[in-house]
């Protein structure tokens, strides 16, 4: 049986806050993940982005970060020395955060972000590697990669930015990909248009997938399993084409709250919360 590519067994991330104390923000998350899509749901404030930014390394140095095990394809990542994790991130874990506007070097053309990217963690050549940044935009569809690599960030769309942030994390061919709310900002058309690019290089290069999402219907159909998070907790895991099965009375809630066609549904239903979920 082939090993899973990432394993986190009770990870604890907490922050000091005004009062002295610590404030807990991820309260014993455990998953493991093989080469497959793993989907993260829950509102905001949940944990799901803190749990990547845990894994990449990310997060902040005043937060305390513990866990039993966090380990990526045989790796310790929380005693691995500083210059191990860096070698790891971008070059084997990459990260797609939201919003390219605020990803993006305002001051570098979109070509100059990917050849930087790139010869960070391979010996290239910078012509190969010019090379390798066309090659890596045409990967996401976008066309004509030519003209795309001398522009800024500011001169592209939010759909183009966005393909040109996952181009940036995976020419360097990771094995896992943590993609935060990668369609949060775009329309519906382009939403599907990067899931269909992230599917095709999951199934290409064989690579791990954390994809993060308040979209629970999105999430159901393009991953293979879903984690469901409150309040720093996993409450639930369910297999993708099974969320209209989930027995958490949180996950059912989430669902019931959803928007259906031809139903009459006014007022909405309201997510009634209890105690006992952030215990």
């Amino acid at each position: 049986m082939t090993p899973p590519l990432l394993i986190v067994d009770d990870l604890r991330i907490a922050f000091p806050n005004r009062e002295g104390g610590m404030t807990k923000a991820v309260r014993g998350v455990s998953f493991t993940l093989g080469r497959e899509r793993l989907g993260i749901v829950g509102e905001s404030g949940s944990g799901k982005s803190q749990t990547g930014r845990a894994i990449l390394g990310l997060t902040p140095p005043e937060a305390l970060v513990t866990a039993k095990r966090l380990e990526f394809d045989g790796i310790d990542l929380l005693r691995c020395p500083e210059p191990k994790r860096r070698e790891l991130r971008g070059a084997r874990i990459a990260m797609v955060l939201q919003d390219p506007k605020y990803s993006l070097n305002p001051v570098m053309t979109i070509g100059e972000q990917l050849v930087e990217t790139l010869r960070a963690h391979q010996r290239v050549t910078a012509r190969d590697a010019e090379a390798r940044a066309l090659a890596a935009l045409a990967s996401v569809r976008i066309d004509d990669p030519e003209r795309v690599v001398q522009l800024y960030p500011h001169e592209v769309s939010g759909g183009m930015g966005q393909r040109a942030m996952i181009a940036m994390m995976l020419i360097a061919d990771p094995d896992l990909l943590i993609a935060d709310e990668p369609t949060s900002a775009l329309d519906v058309t382009v939403q599907m248009q990067l899931l269909s690019i992230l599917d095709a290089l999951v199934g290409e290069r064989g690579m791990g997938l954390i994809f993060i999402s308040h979209d629970l219907r999105l999430v159901s159909s393009f991953c293979d399993r879903i984690l469901v998070m409150y309040a720093g907790r996993v409450v639930e895991e369910v297999a993708a084409g099974g969320l209209d099965d989930a027995r958490h009375p949180y996950t059912r809630g989430l669902v019931n709250c959803l928007p259906r066609l031809g139903e009459q549904r006014h007022p909405l239903p309201t997510l009634e919360r209890r105690a006992e979920w952030a215990q």
